[in-house]
């Protein structure tokens, strides 16, 4: 069960750990468990920092986990209505992928990419999909991680849109996903696309090709 009485921490970075942070808030250092990802984007020790965060209650213990945003905490709080999945497995999730990531991996079905999360195999990844799929939004997924590639510098850009063409947008959500530019280009080429394939078709049968 959760408690949403806290709904972020605002404060000075004490401390930086493997996955934890302590934030200092009015004489009160507050432990927060957070991703991979929330480590390596934090600022220097004794800076400011806003925690988006969730408070993980239990019988023998209560644990507060963090997001520095709204979508990551949103897409956490998801991913712990899955049986089989808790919090500390879906902190795992979020440390490999963001959640745009996540969201468009759910929608193409990628157990693959998934599972490369620590403690999550593959069926475990299958059951995840299968329960947040009907919740996820596909235009918001390719919208998000067509975004971050536009945004991530020239391997992105080389994939720069061409009239909008659904394989050209599969490319470039490929390449924001992590695939190099040629491993996208290689998937997609093997696609026998057809007029009428959406980008999501094109993108499900891209990335068995990976």
């Amino acid at each position: 069960m959760g408690n949403d009485m806290i709904h972020f921490i605002k404060g000075v970075l004490d401390t930086v750990g493997e996955n934890q942070i302590v934030v200092e808030n009015q004489g009160m250092g507050f432990e927060i468990m957070v991703p991979m990802s929330v480590v390596s984007a934090l600022p220097p020790a004794g800076h400011e920092v806003k925690i988006y965060t969730y408070m993980y209650v239990r019988e023998d213990c209560q644990q507060l986990f963090g997001f520095l945003t709204k979508d990551e905490l949103a897409m956490f709080k998801l991913l712990i209505t899955v049986s089989g999945i808790g919090p500390k497995g879906a902190l795992g999730i979020l440390s490999v992928m963001d959640a745009d990531a996540l969201r468009f991996a759910i929608l193409a079905d990628d157990a693959r990419s998934i599972s490369k999360a620590p403690g999550i195999g593959k069926k475990t990844a299958g059951k995840l999909i299968l329960e947040l799929k009907d919740k996820m939004d596909f235009e918001e997924a390719v919208e998000g991680v067509l975004d971050r590639g536009a945004a991530g510098g020239a391997e992105g850009a080389a994939f720069s849109s061409d009239g909008g063409s659904a394989v050209n947008e599969a490319v470039q959500a490929l390449v924001a996903l992590g695939y190099t530019g040629t491993e996208a280009m290689k998937a997609v080429k093997k696609v026998s696309v057809t007029p009428e394939m959406t980008v999501e078709d094109i993108l499900k049968a891209g990335l068995k090709n990976i």
